[in-house]
């Protein structure tokens, strides 16, 4: 029986690219909301792409991943555009002048733009940032607190002082006197997130690009809402996982991956409905016109790590209430426009959990030339319901995998592909537009045509991730139009 198609997130055959906010062109640490995001919209618009796709958005920490953020909410400012701050006039030009500002130099820069603001912001735009602060303060008060006391005690919250740990209302209450002015400027740092999210945004779907968004399925432990809500995880009395996140033993690990997350309390989430799982998709839904579950999997059934082992190797499987979750999802969004990350050990059960709710697969490329002609990943077996990726932000580049397979192997992917004329990665770009999935998706390195030097993270691994950028200077003049006669040519052209 054809699996049906999920015409909430694939209601015709579309092309896209993958590019994280970070990896764009600028003067900062990394890039951000400013022209150059809509630069690279407009470049989708000339290939005839219509997604974009990025990674999780929230504030990141020391390491930079996008995976283990301090809020499930928040918007991270290492994106907010200084040049947008200097054209509203809260900000002095003379900031835009630094070839390259660190992300200590912009912290300081958004606190002169708060300076600004306080000073020079007209009336309609303090009632536009206060307005923002009344919608969202069923989540922004936990952030901006735990965000200025993170400052002050410089260590994860389950190092602060007993009343503040435990969150003791008349140690909360002098923690807000005392830190007032450090939390008006939090505030002030997410409403300009997200007032810049929405123009781009905005500027994005008026041009038929839809935004494709990416949601962990786990709460780094040093979060908000971790902190917040420690009921909801599984947590000793004094704040420190009792088993942590991760998976077995895998191609990306011979010892598996100790995410270090703590794992929920289901039992406490179903009691209400999993009323935190419905306000955190409604967060994301606002921000993206679809999603990404990351790690799937873990809805069926997670790998849970005594928090005192070292490596992942030696955790166990536990049966999680995805059924009960996504029912109860169903109930308050539908259609559900969410794109399932079952990669890895998949099993039945997960494979009908995601059937069940409809929800589109993903299906990479550089997964499919095992020789075996039932291979999933080969694009024949593509289902419609499905996205198809030459490979994502945790693989090599496309290139940088195909120089890196033995000799037989390459010559197999050769002869897949038909010895095409065209150099790598672009006969696997042809693959992934052809296949019958509604959707194909090209991280911008493949586009690019880049080796293994640019790809975005090495699972496993903590240090030199994450960094890597782009500049418009190696997109050929030719480029845009190349790859729009692909997509064309492929049925995937934006309408």
């Amino acid at each position: 029986m054809t699996e049906p198609v999920s015409e909430a997130c694939l209601d015709r055959r579309r092309a896209g690219i993958l590019l994280h906010i970070t990896s764009l062109p600028g003067k900062g640490s990394c890039g951000d909301l400013g022209s150059a995001a809509y630069h690279f919209v407009d470049f989708l618009v000339e290939t005839g792409a219509s997604v974009w796709q990025i990674l999780p958005v929230g504030p990141t920490q020391q390491d930079r991943s996008p995976y283990q953020s301090t809020s499930i909410y928040a918007g991270n400012p290492r994106l907010i555009s200084l040049e947008t701050l200097v054209e509203a006039g809260w900000l002095d030009a003379a900031v835009l002048e630094t070839e390259r500002l660190t992300d200590e130099q912009k912290a300081s820069a958004l606190r002169d733009a708060w300076e600004g603001f306080r000073l020079r912001a007209d009336e309609a735009v303090r009632a536009e940032m206060a307005a923002f602060v009344r919608a969202h303060k069923a989540w922004l008060e936990d952030y901006v607190l735990f965000q200025s006391l993170h400052e002050e005690q410089q260590c994860g919250w389950w190092a602060w002082p007993a009343p503040l740990r435990h969150r003791e209302p008349e140690a909360l209450a002098e923690a807000r006197k005392r830190l007032h002015n450090t939390i008006d400027f939090h505030r002030f740092e997410q409403f300009l997130f997200f007032r810049q999210w929405y123009r781009l945004k905005s500027y994005a779907n008026e041009r038929d690009i839809k935004l494709f968004g990416d949601m962990p399925i786990f709460v780094a432990h040093d979060s908000a809402e971790v902190w917040a809500h420690q009921e909801l995880f599984e947590l000793d009395g004094d704040g420190h996982p009792l088993v942590v996140a991760g998976v077995p033993p895998d191609c990306f690990s011979e010892l598996g991956q100790r995410w270090g997350n703590p794992l929920y309390n289901w039992k406490r989430m179903e009691e209400d409905g999993f009323q935190c799982w419905v306000d955190r998709m409604e967060a994301q839904l606002q921000l993206f016109d679809l999603v990404r579950i990351d790690h799937f999997r873990g809805f069926e059934a997670y790998w849970e790590i005594p928090a005192n082992e070292e490596h992942a190797i030696n955790g166990r499987w536990v049966e999680a209430p995805g059924d009960a979750l996504f029912e109860r999802l169903h109930e308050v969004i539908d259609p559900l426009p969410l794109v399932a990350e079952d990669l890895g050990i998949i099993t039945p059960k997960v494979e009908a959990l995601r059937k069940r709710y409809g929800l589109p697969g993903m299906k990479v490329l550089q997964f499919a030339f095992s020789g075996e002609p039932d291979n999933p990943y080969l694009p024949f077996n593509h289902p419609a319901n499905s996205v198809a990726y030459t490979g994502t932000h945790d693989n090599d580049t496309s290139l940088g995998w195909y120089l890196s397979l033995d000799d037989d192997t390459r010559q197999h992917v050769d002869y897949f592909l038909g010895k095409s004329r065209e150099i790598m990665p672009w006969p696997l770009i042809r693959c992934a537009l052809a296949s019958c999935a509604r959707l194909a998706i090209l991280p911008m390195q493949d586009v690019l045509g880049l080796d293994g030097q640019h790809r975005m993270n090495l699972p496993g691994t903590a240090e030199g991730n994450w960094q890597w950028r782009f500049e418009w200077d190696q997109i050929a003049p030719d480029l845009a139009a190349r790859l729009r006669r692909r997509i064309a040519l492929y049925g995937r052209l934006a309408e």
